[in-house]
């Protein structure tokens, strides 16, 4: 049975916590939606050389993940356990975002080293700020309701976001690059680059750790 005197949530602090959701989403769907695309027509790397990198990166992520949940369950700050990497992470975050649509002016094998790169390290951010966050819902209170409700908050900011990006990345890129796609998509990622860290800040300093997540 739920204690009726437990701390009930603020609309600011459940919102906070979905914008979270919202940040990761304005990167993630834009990978999903149109990296290939932009690694093969704009970036002009082979089609199979960038099926191996999501593979490989697919291998990095499977370790990647687990290691990184060791680390935050282990973490001892002021600000808790899993908040200190949604502030500290989100800059990095935001510009390994931006740098995988950089476009510079390589050869080829020196853009697949690069697409590897920049790919690679984006990921780990990715993983180094999300599971934390997705974390953070367990301890930011005691009452399973109170949780539910937040949830409810963070799936409907990413949704919010990949609607946004499903809808305006293809008008927003064209509009910027003025027919130059290269400079359309840089200057695309540039704006989520800047959102993700706000929303990501946001997250932080509207939410709280009350909870003591059990030691195993």
């Amino acid at each position: 049975m739920e204690n009726n005197n437990v701390e009930k949530l603020k609309f600011g602090e459940k919102l906070g916590y979905g914008l979270g959701d919202g940040a990761s989403n304005f990167f993630f769907q834009v990978f999903n939606i149109f990296l290939l695309y932009y690694y093969t027509d704009i970036f002009g790397l082979p089609a199979a050389a960038v099926g191996t990198m999501f593979l490989v990166t697919k291998v990095v992520d499977a370790i990647s993940d687990p290691v990184m949940g060791l680390i935050a369950d282990r973490t001892q700050s002021r600000w808790g356990k899993f908040r200190p990497y949604i502030l500290f992470v989100a800059v990095p975050y935001g510009v390994l975002g931006y740098a995988m649509f950089a476009n510079p002016d390589l050869s080829e094998s020196g853009k697949l080293i690069y697409a590897y790169v920049t790919y690679t390290l984006m990921m780990l951010a990715y993983t180094a700020i999300n599971v934390p966050y997705s974390a953070l819902l367990g301890v930011i209170s005691p009452s399973s309701e109170e949780r539910t409700k937040v949830s409810s908050y963070r799936f409907v900011c990413a949704f919010i976001a990949a609607w946004l990006i499903g809808t305006f990345v293809p008008a927003l890129k064209d509009i910027l690059g003025g027919g130059n796609e290269a400079l359309g998509f840089q200057l695309t990622m540039a704006i989520f680059a800047v959102a993700s860290v706000v929303l990501f800040w946001i997250c932080f300093a509207t939410t709280k750790e009350r909870v003591a997540p059990t030691q195993e």
